[in-house]
């Protein structure tokens, strides 16, 4: 048996986490950022009483963007325009979160990297194959690394 400081009543336990709740990213330009989430990924963008009360504000002021995920996991954008730009390098990570991974149905993938390229969006790395599946990245419009991944066929 390990011994542990904590107590069994002291530690979360499988399960009593359920699910992602929202992410929360700061981005520099909100527009393109809500253009980039709303448009081209197609995230429905919270409007009118779909915004949580405690956001309603920062929303009319143009300071916080919401968009949802089909599962959905909310997406929160802060506006933050002194945020530095990321490293000129785009394989240096400039923040603890590596990635944001979307997931799609396998035979809407090649349609989603299409889109990308049809947006001019660079890719990073990919299309690649795994045995966990597809991936492609890319970045938002403040560098941070997306993900759209499939489960193989």
């Amino acid at each position: 048996m390990l011994s542990s400081p904590y107590s069994l009543n002291s530690v979360l336990t499988p399960g009593d986490l359920r699910r992602v709740h929202h992410i929360a990213l700061n981005v520099q330009d909100m527009q393109a950022s809500r253009h980039f989430y709303g448009n081209i990924l197609g995230l429905h963008e919270l409007t009118g009483d779909e915004v949580p009360e405690t956001l309603k504000d920062l929303v009319i002021q143009g300071k916080v963007a919401n968009f949802i995920t089909p599962d959905g996991t909310i997406l929160d954008l802060f506006w933050e325009p002194e945020l530095l730009p990321p490293d000129p390098n785009p394989e240096r990570t400039f923040t603890r979160a590596y990635h944001l991974a979307f997931d799609i149905d396998p035979p809407s993938f090649d349609r989603a990297v299409e889109v990308l390229r049809q947006n001019q969006i660079a890719i990073a790395h990919g299309p690649v194959n795994r045995p966990t599946g597809r991936g492609v990245y890319f970045y938002d419009p403040d560098g941070f690394m997306i993900e759209i991944r499939c489960d193989p066929i």
